[in-house]
Order: structure tokens, then sequence, then C-alpha cells
């Protein structure tokens, strides 16, 4: 057998035969059997394209196995087709805290049915924003998920400045009229979870709040009050940052100051961990001695002994309302608002 023939055998291609050649929109067109100009529409938003032709353009880019080519297609658009997931937190976070993994993933999944990449940013730092404020004014994103945003963050400044469209988790503060959010409603669960903690016999109701910049932390403590109404004591109030390590001293701190305490709301189930840790070193038993309630419900709670009650996020369905706001905004409407409610999880804690 010559060289030639066995080459051939073994490629199943004669020698020197061409690649097989790339779906382009003329293909896709012929298959469908409208013009290049509709395929175009339907691939860069699908506007001004009757339901039928859409469907006949979705089933003939299935059929010929066509992908856009992005380069191209971002040179004509002006788009980069990719979406940032922007954490404005200290990058440890990001592994200790589940309810950014969470988020990330629900945003991901969303971002990838209409086939767009989310990048991941991390701009904690002062040298973090500035590097990321020069990527993202160079247009290197269509738009950004702002994931929890501290009042007076640069960010949200930097991103106005540069018109880069931005839906933000929970209420930007400062910026509430001018960046979408989709947040849970904060104050609501909150007045829940301490009515709750009252109305299973406690009298002396403590809480460790979130950072008092960020509106998880304001809104909690917010909703807290409402539940005491004219018994709120501000020596039982501790302030952590939605660290474990800032729980677990919160709480030492409240044993110290008010060891009388029967229950405590802590503003996130990461600090409800810390905290648990800190009744324990104490001889404390939870529920018997002192009850704990936590807020979030992303995993960490059920996990933890005693398993937390707790508050539950729509998480899943928060990174969903984002992804949607946010492609909303990409395509020029005013940005939108959405306050989704939580809802009371019983378990072991309280």
């Amino acid at each position: 057998m010559s060289v030639d023939s066995r080459a051939v055998k073994e490629s199943g291609k004669a020698p020197g035969s061409a690649p097989k050649r790339r779906p382009t929109i003329r293909d896709v067109a012929a298959a469908a059997g409208v013009s290049r100009g509709t395929v175009s529409r339907v691939i860069n938003g699908g506007h001004w394209v009757s339901p039928d032709a859409l469907a006949a353009v979705n089933e003939a880019i299935r059929s010929t196995g066509y992908s856009a080519n992005q380069h191209a297609r971002s040179l004509v658009t002006g788009r980069s087709n990719s979406v940032a997931f922007m954490l404005t937190e200290p990058q440890h976070l990001l592994f200790e805290d589940p309810n950014f993994s969470i988020l990330l993933r629900g945003a991901a999944h969303e971002l990838a049915k209409r086939e767009i990449p989310l990048l991941l940013m991390l701009a904690g730092t002062p040298e973090e924003r500035r590097r990321i404020a020069s990527y993202v004014a160079a247009g290197h994103v269509d738009g950004v998920l702002l994931i929890s945003s501290h009042q007076g963050n640069p960010m949200v400044a930097e991103l106005l400045k540069h018109q880069i469209p931005t839906v933000a988790c929970g209420v930007p503060l400062g910026y509430e009229g001018k960046v979408g959010y989709v947040a849970a409603d904060d104050r609501a669960g909150a007045r829940t979870m301490t009515q709750h903690l009252l109305d299973t016999g406690r009298t002396r109701v403590a809480t460790i709040t979130g950072p008092l910049d960020t509106p998880g932390g304001t809104l909690r403590l917010a909703g807290y009050q409402d539940a005491l109404g004219e018994a709120y004591d501000e020596s039982l109030v501790a302030y952590g940052d939605y660290s474990r390590e800032s729980g677990r001293l919160a709480m030492g701190d409240l044993l110290g100051r008010r060891p009388d305490i029967d229950a405590v709301f802590v503003a996130s189930d990461l600090m409800a961990a810390g905290a648990l840790v800190a009744l324990q070193s104490a001889g404390r038993r939870v529920p018997q001695d002192i009850a704990v309630g936590g807020f979030d419900d992303s995993g960490v709670a059920a996990a933890l002994h005693p398993a937390l009650t707790t508050m539950r996020q729509p998480f899943e369905r928060i990174s969903a309302e984002m992804v949607r706001l946010l492609l909303e905004v990409m395509d020029g409407e005013a940005p939108a608002a959405m306050t989704l409610q939580t809802s009371l999880v019983v378990r072991d804690s309280a």
C-alpha cells in the first residue's frame, strides 16, 4: 500500500482535500427560506422578525450547525457580547460566603441560555477597582451585575460615568433612582424573624447586624427595630461584617454586655455560624438557653449544629431577574427595580 493510499484510509480524506467549510449566514438563510438580513436580525436579538421567520431561522441554525463569529459580530454591533459579575468585597468572601457562589452560578446559567459569557470581576480594593474601571470603560463588557455594593462605593459612580448598563443585587444606597436592582425584602424578613423569636416566648432578643453601609445591614436592623417597637434597646445590638469571625466576636461582645439575653437574630447565616461557636464556648445551649435565628438559607444553615432557623432568600430568582433586567437596560430600556419576598424556615435553633 502506498503512503498516499494509507493516508486516505486513516483520515477518510484524500491528500490535500479542503477541511469542511464552516456554515455561513448565507447557508442559514437558504435553509430557512429567508433573506440574509432576516437571519442577521435574529442573531442580533430577534427584533422586527415574525414568529414564523424566527422559528425557521433558529431551526436552520440548529440543522446547519451555524455559530456566529463573535469577533466579526462585535465589530458590527459595537458590543462585546459578555457581561461582568462584579463583586465589590474582599476576595476571600467569594469562597467563604456561599451567597456569592449561588448568585454567580445562577447568573451564569441564565446568560448561558442566551449564549452570553459571564466574566467574574473582583473589585474589593482600590487597585482592583482602578483596573476594572479602565477595563469596563474600554467596552470589554456590555453590562455589569453588581454584587454587594457598599454605600459610597466609587465603582457605582464609575459605571454611571461611562454609561455601562448595570443592575445591582440589593438596593444601591444613594443610587436608587439611577441603577436598577433586584433585592430581597430585608426589612420585612428581619421583622418576621424577630417576631418569630418573640413568639417562642423570648423576651430579651438581641441582634448582630451586617455592615451598616449596605442595604442588608441597615434594612435588617430596621426590621428588627420594627418588631421590638418601644422595647428596642441599643445595648442588645452588636455589629458584624457578614463574615463568620465577625459573628463569633459580636456574639462574645453581646454575652459580655448582656449575659441575660435569651435570643439573637443574626443578619446572615455565616455570622450565625460564628455566633454558635461563641455560644458553645461560653457553655450556652441552643435553643434551650439562647435561641438563634439567621438570614439567607444559602446551604450553611441546614448544615449547622443545631440546624439554623433562618429567613430564606430566593437566590435563584434573584439572579434570574437581575439578568433579565440587565438585558433590558442593555437594549435601551430604563432601569427597573424589583423586591422579592423572603420566607421563614424553622429548624432546631429557634
